[in-house]
């Protein structure tokens, strides 16, 4: 076949599949793209996923009229709004994962790059913004997708100092810590305990690039903070006020934004004493205020057991240079490093040469064969672009805005539609392994023992998990409160047409905040589809 009749059938295969919706490209990479909803309305900046199986997508409140118009007699007004002084388009939508349907929710206050974390209720608090968000804080209580939650924002109490580009972390007692932001470099505790705390580490390690922001914050299982910004962590003490500790240097140069690198605590278990930081990615240093759209990202990834007395990085290099790239925990344990591009830096505009493969970093091989290349997309997610795990094991891609308003024509332009990877353990060859959960408790306290049935098409070799994994609040290549949990488990017992597990659950709420976490049976590594369970004191 010649090359020009070749790339004909490979356009027509390309064509095809993408107006199909779902999308692969004829290789033999594993993965799968599915597209879920071809205009949800706004570019979701800020993207979780709440217990009632809904997506709250969240985008900038000044961003000028987006694709989704909010309820009759339901407009916002702002007289310093540069756009729109009267706004009655919506900025925030829910989206109902069963039915791919939008719901155009009310945002009163600018979200643009706020911060974000699910309470021990299920009600997802985000916190400040630029502008009039500066300061605010605002509750969304999930529902039922046919109800008609929506946005509260609090009028009697309001952050202690304006954050922009902070990050949030759940803490054990079900508190949250509000660490950093653009000139803000403190923290403080939602509900509010004492006002500001002065952080020294954060005015530290910034630098011109500004790249302390949306540090990389986990919870550990000794119930300190481990704090990670510009190539520099520490371990905060978030009991006293304290850094407690300070780690070496990440070799590589600056993480954070804009630098935009990515960061996760590997999988939590054994007898929970060990937490393992993994940091990957980021642009070359200097790119971001030279506004070199062309420097090559580096992809270099750091891996340090932060638990240890006297720990040292890890380093080792990903098969592509990537910034902005979204770090998903999979229900298996393994990651998935997706989204961003192979030059420039975070920003607007500063960008270019779109990462379309994903990668799966797998923790428990070797160095040298931990990452596998996975099944490219053909959608560019750039700035502004989210991806969480759901709870039937797919992850959910959304937004890529990079341009200060929506612009649609454009080399990369502003992204309205929402996909779904599929990894490769929801390939037709693994249907026969898939678990599925037919019995676990709704609620779990620490400690309990309880049981877990499950039915396998093929019988039961090996051990059956359970693993909890918590739905983060995701933006800017980084997931706020992401954490797997792999829980203590029994032989898979035949009981009639089912199997029976013994569990344990988390023994406290340094490993497991309390919350609601999608529930996963993982048999050979396939996880079935999650059951929203409550974790409660």
């Amino acid at each position: 076949m010649d090359s020009l009749l070749l790339q004909w059938v490979c356009l027509v295969f390309i064509v095809t599949s993408a107006l199909c919706g779902v999308f692969a490209w004829p290789n033999d990479l594993p993965g799968s793209w599915e597209l879920l909803v071809a205009d949800a309305g706004i570019a979701s900046m800020h993207t979780a996923v709440t217990h009632h199986n809904t997506v709250v997508l969240l985008d900038r409140a000044n961003i000028g009229p987006s694709h989704i118009i909010l309820p009759r007699g339901h407009c916002r007004f702002d007289g310093h709004d540069a756009v729109l002084k009267q706004d009655c388009y919506s900025h925030s939508v829910v989206l109902d994962l069963q039915t791919n349907r939008i719901r155009p929710l009310m945002i009163l206050t600018d979200t643009w790059c706020s911060s974000g974390q699910f309470l021990p209720d299920g009600t997802l608090l985000s916190t400040g913004g630029d502008m009039d968000g500066f300061k605010k804080i605002r509750m969304f209580k999930p529902c039922k997708a046919d109800g008609f939650c929506d946005w509260d924002e609090l009028k009697d109490v309001e952050l202690a100092e304006g954050r922009w580009y902070a990050t949030n972390q759940i803490l054990p007692d079900g508190s949250v810590i509000i660490v950093g932001g653009r000139a803000t470099n403190t923290i403080e505790y939602f509900p509010p305990r004492k006002g500001a705390v002065f952080l020294p580490f954060l005015a530290d390690v910034e630098d011109k690039q500004m790249d302390n922001l949306y540090p990389y914050v986990h919870l550990l299982p000794s119930g300190h903070i481990f704090i990670f910004a510009n190539d520099r962590a520490v371990l905060y003490d978030h009991d006293i006020d304290k850094i407690v500790r300070d780690f070496p240097p990440l070799p590589g140069g600056p993480r954070n934004y804009p630098s935009a690198g990515s960061s996760v605590m590997l999988a939590l278990q054994g007898d929970y004493s060990m937490a393992v930081i993994v940091v990957c990615g980021g642009a070359q240093f200097g790119a971001f205020l030279q506004k070199s759209t062309d420097a090559p990202a580096h992809g270099s990834c750091g891996r340090i057991v932060a638990t240890e007395p006297h720990p040292v990085w890890q380093m080792e290099d990903m098969p592509f240079g990537r910034i902005m790239g979204d770090m998903v925990m999979l229900p298996t344990g393994e990651v998935l490093i997706i989204n961003g591009a192979q030059a420039g830096s975070q920003g607007f505009e500063m960008a270019t040469n779109p990462c379309l493969h994903p990668v799966l970093y797998r923790p428990d091989q070797p160095v040298g064969l931990r990452f596998m290349t996975l099944n490219p997309g053909i959608v560019p997610r750039l700035y502004h672009s989210t991806a969480n795990l759901l709870p039937d094991g797919r992850v959910l891609l959304a937004g890529s805005n990079p341009h200060y308003f929506y612009r649609f024509k454009a080399k990369f332009p502003t992204e309205l539609r929402i996909e779904a990877f599929s990894p490769e353990y929801l390939s037709a060859d693994r249907a026969n392994l898939r678990p599925e959960i037919h019995g676990i408790p709704e609620t779990i306290r620490y400690g309990e023992v309880f049981e877990v049935s499950v039915s396998v098409p093929l019988p039961v070799v090996g051990i059956v998990e359970v693993n909890f994994g918590s739905a983060p609040f995701a933006t800017h290549s980084f997931s706020q409160g992401q954490r797997l949990v792999k829980l203590a488990v029994t032989s898979a017992v035949p009981n009639g047409n089912l199997y029976k597990i013994g569990c344990t659950a988390p023994p406290n709420g340094m490993v497991a905040p309390p919350g609601y976490y999608m529930a996963f049976a993982v048999n050979q590594g396939v996880p079935s589809i999650a059951r929203w369970v409550q974790v409660v004191d």
